[in-house]
């Protein structure tokens, strides 16, 4: 039993270091996620098929930044429970 639970802790850590490299590498993950965007958005767009526009770089890179803050804090949470 406390083999498992040792096991399931270090996946509880990898997480939360998956929420600090998130929020350590926001900007290069929202260039290139923004980059991916716009060529999709450019391809529908030449067929025909109107889509909304692509959020600025800015919105990508603070909504990247929250979502690794975010994953901290809730592996953070969980670790804390479970000790």
């Amino acid at each position: 039993m406390q083999c498992l639970e040792s096991i399931l802790m270090v996946f509880e850590i990898a997480r939360l270091l998956v929420g600090v490299v998130i929020a350590i590498f926001h900007r290069p993950i929202a260039t290139q996620m923004m980059r991916q965007e716009r060529a999709t958005d450019s391809y529908f767009r030449r067929r025909g098929i109107s889509l909304p526009a692509p959020p600025s770089d800015t919105t990508a890179q603070n909504l990247f930044f929250f979502i690794g803050i975010f994953i901290c804090l809730l592996e953070m949470g969980r670790i804390w429970v479970q000790l």
